[in-house]
């Protein structure tokens, strides 16, 4: 493949047999249009929403349900059938419901391209329709406009490109013509322009070396499509049960029919009895009150700004062990701010000062306002300060746009660094428009990458026109008598390359080698905090040039001092990173932008990680990871937390490591770069206000606020719902277990069949499942976020659940086939019999219900009414189990008859058995835990 940036521009203009000043011809672009194809992104194979409700009835447990439904057609047991069937279509109608997404990342995608793009044909200036853009096309770009294809720069004046969605670089890239004889990481290519990204500032003329799927937009399309969705932690434990389930089913449906064969009964008993068991082995209302646990956990992450997308997501997050974030808008501000200011030598961190309001005046940068005391203390200790920031302010093209009626509300129209030195000099009271009423420019000599500065030309204001907080900064007085003065801002050493003298205190003086080594020490120093440093001078005008050039007027310059800026990480995030340190989940950095702002960003939140040579944490680029294999990276993602200068495959490789490894990663983004990573990761995560289309739709999960902070919050919301998820699968399964005991037992004692298939249904879905719902809006347990995330691998019946499921089992089982047996002794109707053991089953599981809100308190010390839903749940539960009973037409559907209230009062005495043994092993839990039950007290 063709790497164009680091080719000539000879080379690009022979390889694509084009000429920058004439372009091609209109048969050689038809040709070259049939060639390539429209430049345009093509759609994979959608998701068809057929597709996807088909795929509701392919999970396990609904497969065994839909046997079971048609062997109960198959035995005419119609009721039974259409029962189970409707229990398996609602099921599918709420997955269906929340799962039919229309694949919109493509055509997300497909907004970055623009309609039309003015290119040079046969030696005429054209606009075209984008998707007629060819290789070899000339391209004329300007300010504001949308970079058609991807292309080499030929031409360039001032230009400047935000790659930011792209390549997570913070600030618009210069850009250049000159080759790059290197391997470069795709943000340093800075004589490319890239399809779907912006101009800044300036203009340039490019030659289209990739249109379409061709481009690096392509590339990421190309991945997005060919990156397949993780099924989640729940997913595959559910899928486990459900496998383990059938297993038993089918077991226990043999175990009863050679029990029947061997004891002479007939075929239809031997058979109904099996069918009996089948029902009661699985959990039927299982798949629906989990995706509507889900959808209840999605509704109450939607109150704390954090939107599901895809239902599995909810639970997921509570199983994370990695959180991989993208830097810029996501840990930071995506606003580069102002931190540093130097003056010979003098430092003054704005950071520090910025809370107590110290340097920066009480009112915002859209506000005039008298410097404060403090703020003009700071001035008389280093008035040459205010100099700096006014000569940043004044040297620039960048205005502030404040909004009426929002005080301090306010975005930079122009390049984010200009914009950075305007809002900074505002905050200690020199507003850019203020400055510029006083110092009119007169002229300017441009921006241009070669000599890296830019430098204005104002008319000396009189003396009493002076801001007060000017005055101790310079010798007014003294040059009254020049007419003019003379503002750059620029790279350090190209500043130092035209100055001849450096400002001290309130005097300059010569700019020997010392001072230049002072200047330089500083520059790296900030540097190295990962800071974009740009110096300021100044220097007076005797008289104004015919004609202004950089020659004219950047000669012995006075170095004023040096500015420190940087996309600074967001107040709330290092809270948030502490948090999930706290929950065991570990946060790593993923960044397109320069390692040494990677670091920095680290080092300020606390994603540490191994060590470097220079003490801070290690960071590892993109071109390190191009030189590991696979293998290795497996190695290297478990001590890296900061990785910079990535690419789009670079972040899917290192996802992609750390599944393999055994982790749940959550991936967050807002840029087009993310989207694949986004997509392969077990959950991910956009910004709702800075994100892109893109990311949004490949992501599972959605930020509105863009707070980093709401994923910790998502996730203890997340570990909430997976905690009640297991306590619903205890109660339904233990009162599954229950059901299989008594119609294993009843047989071996020589009882007639004590529970009906029906019956058992009702159990299954309607005891079990109100309640079940209910459950799923239980509060977290103590300590939610005080401990690491359980293992991705672990089973859903890890922690005691499943010996806790048998016990359980059994001794409601026995209970209620005891309360059957001892009527079927007293000679009772097989009626009364079974409506005993049915209501006595169903008693028990509502006091069992009550007492597994928490698997260390007494229902009490939480409260019977703190969860009033379930309180409702089982009220709601018990009227209907009484309409059963006693209903006459209820008692033919269920073959039920009514209960005296001694036989009621039995049920009820028996119900409480359970419920006493389940406080009395939580009590014996507490005396072994009492620190553990204390702190969470």
């Amino acid at each position: 493949m063709t790497e164009f940036y680091q080719l000539t521009r000879e080379e690009v203009i022979e390889e694509l047999q084009t000429d920058p000043a004439v372009g091609l011809s209109e048969e050689e672009a038809r040709r070259r249009l049939e060639k390539y194809g429209p430049n345009e992104l093509k759609e994979g194979e959608g998701i068809n929403p057929w597709k996807i409700l088909l795929s509701q009835f392919t999970e396990t447990m609904v497969v065994v349900l839909i046997i079971a439904a048609v062997i109960s057609l198959l035995l005419r047991e119609y009721v039974d059938a259409v029962a189970i069937l409707a229990i398996v279509v609602m099921n599918a109608l709420l997955g269906f419901r929340q799962e039919y997404q229309a694949e919109q990342a493509m055509a997300a995608l497909k907004k970055l391209a623009v309609p039309t793009v003015r290119v040079r044909r046969e030696g005429h200036v054209k606009e075209i329709s984008a998707r007629e853009i060819v290789p070899g096309d000339v391209v004329l770009l300007e300010a504001g406009n949308t970079i058609p294809a991807d292309l080499r720069f030929v031409e360039v004046a001032n230009l400047r490109a935000q790659e930011a969605a792209l390549t997570g670089e913070s600030e618009p890239v210069v850009k250049q013509a000159a080759t790059i004889d290197r391997d470069a990481p795709l943000a340093e290519r800075t004589n490319m322009g890239y399809f779907g990204t912006t101009v800044t500032f300036g203009r340039g003329v490019g030659v289209v070396t990739g249109t379409g799927m061709n481009t690096e937009l392509g590339s990421i399309a190309t991945l997005m499509q060919s990156t397949g969705y993780e099924p989640t932690p729940l997913q595959r434990r559910l899928n486990q049960l459900g496998k383990a389930l059938a297993l038993v089913a089918l077991v226990l449906v043999i175990i009863v029919a050679l029990m029947g064969v061997a004891r002479g009964q007939e075929l239809l008993t031997t058979f109904e009895a099996a069918i009996a068991l089948a029902v009661a082995a699985v959990p039927e209302g299982l798949p629906a009150v989990v995706t509507i646990a889900l959808a209840l956990g999605a509704r109450r992450m939607l109150t704390r700004k954090a939107l599901i997308r895809k239902l599995p997501a909810v639970e997921t997050l509570g199983s994370v062990t990695v959180i991989c974030s993208d830097k810029t808008g996501t840990l930071t501000e995506n606003r580069m701010t102002v931190t540093v200011v130097d003056v010979a030598e003098n430092r003054v961190d704005l950071t520090q000062n910025q809370p107590r309001l110290g340097f920066y005046t009480a009112a915002g940068p859209c506000e005039a306002s008298e410097p404060s005391e403090e703020h003009r203390k700071t001035l008389h200790d280093f008035p040459a300060l205010s100099l700096l920031l006014a000569g940043g302010s004044l040297a620039n093209d960048a205005v502030l746009e404040c909004e009426e009626g929002r005080p301090g509300t306010y975005h930079v129209v122009g390049d984010p660094t200009e914009g950075a030195l305007v809002v900074a000099a505002a905050r200690v009271g020199l507003q850019k428009e203020l400055l510029e009423k006083v110092f009119p420019r007169v002229a300017e000599a441009p921006f241009e990458s070669d000599r890296k500065r830019m430098s204005t030309v104002h008319r000396m204001p009189a003396l009493s026109e002076i801001p007060e907080s000017l005055k101790g900064a310079w010798d007014w007085e003294r040059w009254q008598e020049v007419p003019y003065v003379v503002f750059t801002k620029g790279a350090m050493d190209s500043l130092l390359s035209v100055s001849n003298r450096v400002w001290v205190e309130d005097r300059f003086e010569p700019l020997n080698e010392e001072w230049v080594g002072r200047i330089e020490a500083s520059n790296r120093q900030l540097a190295e905090s990962g800071m974009r440093v740009l110096g300021v001078a100044v220097r007076a005008l005797d008289e104004l040039p015919d004609e202004v050039s950089p020659e004219s007027v950047e000669t012995d310059l006075i170095f004023v001092g040096l500015v420190g800026m940087i996309d600074p990480a967001r107040a709330e995030v290092k809270d948030a990173v502490a948090t999930c340190k706290t929950a065991g989940i570990r946060p790593i950095m993923i960044t397109g932008d320069h390692p040494l702002t990677a670091r920095y960003i680290a080092q300020e939140l606390g994603i540490a990680s191994g060590a470097d040579q220079n003490g801070g944490p290690r960071v590892m680029t993109g071109q390190e990871l191009e030189n590991i294999s696979d293998e290795e990276l497996e190695e290297v993602v478990g001590s890296v937390n900061v990785f910079a200068r990535v690419s789009p495959e670079h972040k899917l490789r290192i996802v992609d490591a750390l599944q393999k490894k055994g982790h749940i990663a959550a991936m967050t983004g807002d840029g087009v770069n993310d989207a694949p990573a986004l997509r392969k990761a077990d959950i991910g995560v956009a910004m709702g206000i800075t994100g892109t289309d893109v990311s949004k739709e490949a992501a599972d999960m959605v930020l509105l606020d863009d707070n980093f902070a709401t994923i910790v919050a998502a996730v203890e919301e997340g570990r909430t719902i997976y905690d009640n998820i297991r306590k619903f699968i205890r109660y339904m399964l233990s009162a599954n277990a229950a059901e299989v005991w008594i119609m294993l037992v009843a047989p071996l004692i020589g009882m007639p069949l004590p529970l009906l298939p029906l019956q058992i249904l009702w159990i299954n879905l309607v005891t079990d499942g109100l309640p079940g719902l209910a459950l799923g809006v239980e509060k977290s347990e103590p300590n939610t976020m005080q401990r690491p995330p359980h293992p991705p691998n672990e089973s859903v019946f890890a922690r005691g659940l499943g010996w806790s499921i048998i016990w359980v089992g059994v001794l409601m089982g026995s209970v209620s086939l005891g309360v059957g047996w001892w009527y079927w002794q007293q000679g009772a109707p097989i009626e009364l019999v079974r409506t005993m053991v049915f209501t006595t089953i169903v008693l028990s599981e509502m006091f069992y219900v009550l007492s597994i809100r928490s698997s260390l308190f007494s229902l009490f010390q939480i409260g019977i009414f703190s969860n009033r839903a379930l309180l409702g749940a089982v009220v709601l539960t018990l009227l209907l189990q009484l309409a059963v009973i006693y209903l006459p037409f209820m008692n033919v559907i269920f073959e039920t008859t009514p209960l005296t209230p001694q036989d009621l009062l039995v049920s009820v005495v028996f119900g409480l058995v359970l419920f006493a043994a389940l406080e009395i092993e939580k009590w014996i839990k507490r005396q072994r835990q009492p620190q553990t039950a204390a702190a969470a007290a």
